[in-house]
């Protein structure tokens, strides 16, 4: 188990050069759809911000009549005041519900489109990226994603406003005290310009650090028992250790950056307030302002300063906000190698199962220089049983990956009925594929459900015949539920023999008339394969069935054996025609029953 791979220098340093801020566009058309909530939500937010610049103005008409003798007047002015607090309340409240549901919303949208995406790439995408990580970057970064487009986004927008407002109504209120604060501006949006670029670049550093760190405990606790078997639970934990470190340190960058930036425009902001306060108070002794003038002034002036902290602060969000968009982005973006023709080539009903290997070769891009096949040419008539058998990395299971087209050819062609595989959907030629993986997968669910994965219109009879078929109805039904019965993640309460024939079960319920089983029966006792071959026996008499295995005893019975070395076809025929022919295929033969023999 390899630990989780660092962040790549050359990555970072894209990273800075690129416009990060701008990654936060791709949002733009999961909020389309709910441009009415959004409108809506901008009117709130508007009307909130209107609201808050209209409180000084009260304040102002109280202060400035403090002495008056109209006791009414200054009533009508303290209602007034409580007027505004409460249709500010209200509008807080309404903008608050529009864009947190408006958050949420595009949030699981954009969720289900990642999720769409990946679940439908080929096996080559998960050969450079490690599930965790993809897991990582659907559920926190799009946290981060709803917390900006719920909160943030809107606080800003509502910053914004007052910042714009206040600072047309301080130069309505007094321009000579609102061109002293203009004075102090850009010397706080520089800090926050520069200080944002570098904050921007660590924040994503940061997501890159808790990504591998989900990546990496995904890997390890999902092989828990293996990690236990071999005393790794130290060595995991130093590796797990480190990428946490590393992530915390990052943090503690990011952490640094944002307190220092937040010192700097605080403390600006508020000195030139004092300044400004200093200088108005001068105004009113000599009578060229009004108390209430000043009040109405210094509010606007702290207004507007807590605006700019708050987009300070809001920038920082954005920043991460953005490197956590462009990570889903890139996801979304990314380029499968093996992809649907515009418009699918549909097989003809039924389908028989004719396949055909024209010349075929193919390299695993994670291994480029070495040939998983090389030139291979086998045509499999409708109804044949055909086995593949070799040593391990003969090609046999690629074999089995390539008629389900997890990867495509490099050169030639695999073919169905006549058609290029190319030429189809894969979902279309797939719902004629039953398949039997050598790691069977074991969902946490039912077994109802698990065997139902294969067809899930299936009723329960249905169900229940597969299990009979796949010899798993007795332990099933021994099981506390029955069918019922939750079988754990990845299948912990079963026996490695029992999830293959959960697994069995499942493409016999699938019915299609290709039938590939790939080491199906590897982890079977022998009264279980017994029943199970006698069952893949009858299964296969209307179907075209390939059968993937090292155990010969297993493929005694095919109308056909291929044998498979380093990629090429070495020798085709019976068991006893290869027998006979004393060549790879025998010297197997001899090691597997001889030994068999000896050990009885």
């Amino acid at each position: 188990m390899r630990p989780a791979p660092a962040p790549s220098h050359t990555a970072v340093k894209e990273r800075e050069k690129s416009k990060k801020i701008g990654a936060l566009r791709a949002l733009v058309p999961f909020l389309w759809p709910y441009r009415v909530l959004m409108f809506c939500a901008i009117l709130a937010l508007m009307l909130t911000a209107m609201v808050s610049l209209a409180m000084p103005l009260a304040v102002r008409r109280v202060v400035d009549n403090f002495g008056t003798a109209n006791a009414a007047l200054l009533d009508q002015y303290f209602m007034a005041a409580l007027a505004i607090a409460a249709l500010l309340a209200v509008g807080t409240a309404l903008r608050f519900a529009l864009v947190s549901r408006l958050g949420e919303r595009v949030v699981a949208d954009i969720r289900k489109s990642v999720f769409d995406r990946v679940i439908a790439m080929s096996p080559a995408f998960y050969e450079n990226i490690m599930t965790g990580e993809v897991v990582s970057r659907i559920t926190t970064d799009t946290t981060l994603i709803q917390s900006v487009i719920g909160s943030s986004v809107s606080i800003a927008l509502r910053n914004l406003l007052i910042f714009i407002g206040g600072l047309v109504l301080m130069l309505l209120t007094s321009a000579k005290l609102a061109g002293l604060v203009l004075l102090i501006v850009p010397a706080v949006v520089v800090p926050i310009l520069t200080l944002g670029r570098r904050l921007r670049v660590i924040s994503r550093e940061t997501q890159d650090w808790i990504a591998a760190s989900s990546g990496n405990a995904a890997e390890s606790l999902s092989a828990v028992q293996t990690v236990q078997a071999f005393t790794h639970e130290n060595v995991s934990k130093a590796q797990f250790g480190d990428i946490t470190e590393s992530s915390f340190e990052a943090a503690k960058r990011r952490i640094k950056i944002r307190a220092f930036m937040t010192v700097i425009v605080i403390f600006l902001t508020f000195a030139g307030i004092v300044g400004v306060l200093w200088i108005g108070a001068r105004d009113v002794r000599m009578g060229d302002m009004t108390p209430g003038a000043l009040v109405q002034f210094v509010i606007y002036a702290v207004m507007v300063a807590g605006a700019v902290a708050a987009l300070s602060e809001i920038w920082g969000e954005l920043q991460r906000a953005a490197g956590a968009t462009e990570r889903l982005v890139e996801l979304l973006q990314t380029e499968d190698a093996v992809k649907d023709p515009d418009q699918g080539t549909t097989l003809a009903q039924p389908v028989k199962g004719h396949i055909n290997f024209e010349d075929v070769r193919f390299t695993y891009p994670s291994r480029p220089d070495t040939a998983a096949l090389d030139g291979v040419n086998i045509e499999i008539n409708p109804g044949e049983t055909v086995a593949f058998v070799g040593p391990s990395g003969a090609g046999k299971t690629t074999i089995i990956q390539m008629i389900l087209r997890f990867y495509d050819p490099a050169m030639g062609r695999i073919t169905l009925d006549g058609v290029d595989l190319r030429e189809l959907t894969r979902a279309d030629f797939r719902r004629s594929i039953a398949l039997v993986p050598q790691d069977p997968v074991i969902f946490a669910a039912s077994a109802t459900e698990n065997i139902r994965f294969g067809r899930p219109d299936a009723t329960d009879a249905e169900v229940e015949a597969a299990a009979r078929a796949a010899a798993a109805h007795d332990f099933i039904a021994a099981l506390p539920e029955g069918y019922n019965s939750y079988l754990g993640e990845r299948g912990v309460m079963l026996s490695g023999g029992q999830k293959q024939r959960v697994a069995i079960a499942r493409a016999i319920l699938r019915d299609a008339p290709v039938l590939l089983l790939d080491e199906a029966t590897s982890a079977l006792d022998a009264e279980s394969e017994r029943a199970v071959q006698q069952a893949v026996d009858m299964l296969s008499k209307d179907r075209t069935t390939l059968i993937v295995a090292h155990r010969l005893a297993t493929v005694k019975k095919a109308d056909r054996i291929i044998v498979l070395e380093a990629g090429r076809v070495v020798a085709t025929g019976t068991h006893d025609q290869l027998v006979a022919n004393d060549g790879l295929y025998a010297r197997l033969a001899r090691l597997q029953f001889t030994d068999g023999i000896a050990a009885e």
